[in-house]
């Protein structure tokens, strides 16, 4: 956090007035309004606007009319800006928490991991404008310097997804408002609250010249073309399925805007047979159950030696089994409300198919109505912590990214059978390695194809220093420290003839 004396409290409980878009500083109350539902007792609880295309027109238009502006502010402005946010943020802390747990069902541990990592890349953005260094390259020509300068893209529209919404709003967000570019968000349509219109009221707040940053939430069926594919957009940031990234990337290619793309994954956990057990069974309990499973990075597989299989299974089970359930306002609730029906029913339909094709079902495998929590059977979002044992990497749970709190165990009987599996999807964003031979744990997480491996740890780690993406289908460029620099800014040649030149014509 920056130093200030002063409080900042902004309006950001769920039922504040959230039915107004936000563009050039305005809020724009006209127009059609879409509900917002809490997940756990599935009942509407704010109002948000239904964006149209034009509304999209004008805040690309907005942004950029604002944003030679905006570049032209010194880097000590920008950055006091940006920092002024995470003051706002870390003020309003309580308020942020229970936002996210009444729209994206996050427990409290996950909306505390949240909000942490949404304030640490907030704070490390705030000092890329001191960050845009060029470099000096000496001629071949006599007398002339080339000097490198970086420069802001230009205007950046974010397309942000609903299970961290807020951190992976903000990612993109805050790193391009800090290097001189002006953004268009567009949230996901099941969290824009969280994800879209407080991080609005967080940098209005902060102090953000109107137009800078511009807001507009909506449905992806009746705007999400034109967010991806604006002429106005100079780089087109999301997060999100493969599916949905692949068409994103072409209609911004299209105008030669550049694609940062953070996809899909289907992270593998490799256990090795001298690995210990315990610490292992809790890395993948916590890696595939966080927030029910509904992270790029979770755990979407579990490959164990064929030696210790038995073990992690029943350990995992057994942990897996003894999680509470129930209203993630509660403080001892672990797992949450899926986000919403056609994701639980995927899920479920998952583990049907994986018990069909053979698999056995250890714990879990159906929807529940957890203690306190006032819904039909029919209604409830919430699923249990399913172990299936005896899976294999072809079986519906472990083929596709599942997005639940479903743990497949697969067994293999050597390092490279674990590296072949790991390897065996067409995604490459995150993995991990148990051992107690870290030389070979470094060895198979040399061989994974992922743009992220831990070694003794589990695949949810994301720090706002260290560069975030993946390989393959799992996404093009990296978030995180200077590596996002190389998606928000561009290099230019500047070069200075200091003496006469004499041409050969």
């Amino acid at each position: 956090m920056s130093d200030t004396t002063e409080s900042t409290t902004v309006a950001l409980a769920p039922d504040d007035d959230w039915t107004s878009l936000y563009i050039d500083g305005e809020r724009d109350v006209d127009g059609e309004t879409i509900a917002v539902e809490n997940p756990t007792t599935r009942e509407p609880f704010a109002e948000v606007p239904r964006g149209s295309v034009d509304d999209v027109n004008e805040a690309y238009e907005t942004a950029a009319e604002a944003q030679d502006a905006w570049a032209e502010r010194s880097p000590a402005e920008r950055a006091e800006i940006v920092s002024k946010a995470v003051d706002v943020l870390h003020e309003n802390r309580e308020e942020v928490s229970q936002l996210l747990a009444v729209e994206s069902g996050s427990s409290r541990v996950k909306a505390q991991a949240e909000f942490e990592n949404a304030a640490g890349v907030t704070s490390e953005a705030a000092s890329f404008p001191n960050r845009m260094g060029g470099d000096y390259k000496d001629s071949n020509i006599a007398g002339k310097d080339n000097i490198v300068k970086r420069e802001p893209m230009g205007v950046v529209g974010v397309i942000s997804p609903w299970n961290f919404p807020l951190h992976l709003s903000i990612r993109a967000v805050a790193p391009a408002l800090a290097t001189g570019n002006t953004v268009v968000l567009k949230p996901a349509s099941n969290t824009p609250i969280t994800g879209g219109l407080l991080l609005a009221r967080i940098f209005e707040a902060a102090g953000l010249p109107e137009g800078v940053l511009n807001v507009v939430t909506g449905k992806g069926s009746d705007i999400g073309d034109r967010m991806a594919g604006h002429p106005e957009a100079d780089v087109v940031a999301f997060t999100g399925s493969t599916p949905v990234g692949r068409q994103v990337a072409k209609q911004a290619v299209d105008n030669l805007a550049l694609p940062a793309m953070e996809l899909g994954g289907n992270g593998p956990h490799v256990v090795l047979e001298d690995a210990d057990v315990d610490q292992a069974v809790d890395a993948g309990a916590f890696g595939s159950f966080l927030h029910q499973g509904q992270i790029c990075i979770s755990i979407n597989r579990h490959l164990v030696h064929e030696s210790v299989y038995d073990e992690y299974v029943e350990k995992l089970a057994e942990k897996a089994a003894s999680l509470p359930i129930g209203d993630p306002r509660d403080e001892e609730t672990v797992v949450g409300p899926i986000i919403d029906e056609s994701q639980r029913d995927e899920m479920l339909e998952y583990v049907e198919e994986t018990v069909d094709a053979g698999a056995t079902l250890e714990t879990g495998g159906d929807s529940v109505v957890p203690d306190g929590v006032n819904v039909d059977d029919a209604d409830s979002l919430f699923v249990q912590p399913t172990v299936l044992s005896e899976a294999t990497n072809e079986m519906a749970a472990a083929c596709n990214e599942h997005f639940g709190p479903i743990a497949p165990v697969i067994p293999f009987s050597d390092d490279e059978e674990a590296v072949e599996l790991a390897n065996d999807t067409e995604y490459g964003l995150a993995a991990s390695v148990f051992s107690a031979d870290r030389g070979r744990a470094e060895d198979v997480a040399d061989d994974v194809d992922a743009g992220m491996v831990h070694l003794n740890d589990m695949p949810v780690n994301d720090e706002p220093h260290v560069p975030f993406g993946g390989m393959k289908a799992s996404g093009i460029g990296r978030f995180n420290g200077e590596h996002v620099l190389e998606e928000f800014t561009q290099p230019k040649w500047v070069s200075v003839q200091r003496e006469p030149r004499e041409y050969p014509f």
